[in-house]
């Protein structure tokens, strides 16, 4: 589960005084897939999530990509939608976004393929497609000459997280969540104006029924890796009560040959090594890691590009969310052999 803070506040926000229901969401004992890559009707709180490293064709710079769509129904009347888009520049040390949030004219349809659409000024956002085979394009319209226009098709076949698609946050919450671990990835990213021929891989994480993790006081530390050899990828997280000093942790262990490994809060340590505090919201991030899965064999370091990769989104007039999402690499060892690899960490309302 990602962005467990903006689901807080967003449901608080739109809900008002009204009372938030999530008796609308449709748990299964296992995801039905496609139909779950649909729009869920009513849903509390879901999202289509892309995250990922792409590389200039011909100069070979590297670029990182936020791009997601939620959508949310606090209280079974009103839809809601917010597009999150972000995009990082490593050689020029820099890091640009854009969103929307909007309220819609009549309930999200839940059909396939996905045709989810966002305007902002003169600038419309979409994703389109299904089952791996997207297209992704957007243009900021606060920040000239950056924008996106991507084709995917899947590289790995899907995972089910929790290994039924469903992800048991321990008493808190169980959602509805899988993820394509590696989508082959082409077309354009512009960058100070200047288009430029792409190729990479991004990691897409679908999720729904979100709105009963909630809680003011609850941080979250997410991050997914793909290694470049053994081709396996890793996504873990941490939860975290402020108050209470409870956490809470799981993930998932994907093997080259997609055989999938649930990973409780047991089988791994996430290690924060350094810190970067925001001049923009003084918040005091980790932005340096090291992430131990011994069943895997795993000894990893997760460093950021850019130390400034902190989203500040003012929702509406009485509610600013600040969180860190980030284009991050990865060094160390596996079973004693080095590996290297790229990841993406988000991390909201930190310790």
């Amino acid at each position: 589960m990602k962005n467990l803070l903006l689901a807080t506040l967003l449901f608080l926000a739109t809900a008002c005084a009204l009372k938030p229901t999530n008796k609308h969401d449709v748990f299964q004992d296992r995801a039905q897939l496609p139909q779950e890559e649909a729009p869920h009707l009513r849903n509390s709180l879901e999202w289509w999530y892309f995250t990922g490293h792409l590389r200039d064709k011909a100069t070979g710079e590297t670029f990182g990509v936020e791009y997601v769509f939620f959508h949310f129904n606090p209280t079974g009347k009103k839809d809601w939608q917010m597009v999150n888009f972000a995009l990082t520049d490593p050689q020029q040390k820099q890091f640009r976004y854009d969103y929307q949030l909007a309220s819609l004219p009549e309930l999200l349809p839940p059909t396939l393929p996905l045709n989810l659409l966002m305007e902002k000024g003169q600038q419309q956002w979409s994703l389109t497609g299904q089952e791996g085979s997207y297209q992704l394009q957007a243009r900021m319209a606060t920040e000239a000459g950056l924008a996106i226009n991507l084709i995917t098709t899947p590289a790995k076949p899907i995972l089910l997280h929790g290994g039924t698609g469903y992800e048991q946050y321990g008493p808190v919450a169980r959602a509805g969540y899988y993820s394509y671990p590696r989508l082959a990835t082409a077309g354009t990213i512009e960058i100070g104006g200047k288009v430029r021929q792409v190729e990479g891989e991004l990691w897409y994480d679908r999720q729904w029924n979100c709105n009963s993790v909630m809680g003011k006081d609850t941080g979250w530390d997410w991050l997914s890796i793909q290694l470049d050899g053994p081709r396996e990828e890793i996504m873990a997280y941490q939860l975290h009560n402020k108050r209470s000093g409870e956490s809470l942790g799981g993930g998932t262990h994907n093997s080259a040959q997609s055989q999938s490994t649930h990973l409780s809060a047991t089988d791994f340590q996430l290690e924060p090594l350094e810190y970067w505090t925001s001049p923009r919201s003084r918040q005091r991030y980790p932005t340096k890691w090291r992430l131990r899965i011994p069943s895997q064999g795993y000894d990893l370091l997760i460093e950021p590009e850019l130390p400034n990769q902190e989203l500040s989104l003012r929702l509406f007039k009485a509610i600013n969310l600040h969180y860190w999402e980030g284009m991050c690499r990865v060094s160390g060892t596996r079973h004693g052999q080095p590996v290297t690899g790229r990841s993406y960490v988000e991390i909201t309302n930190p310790k």
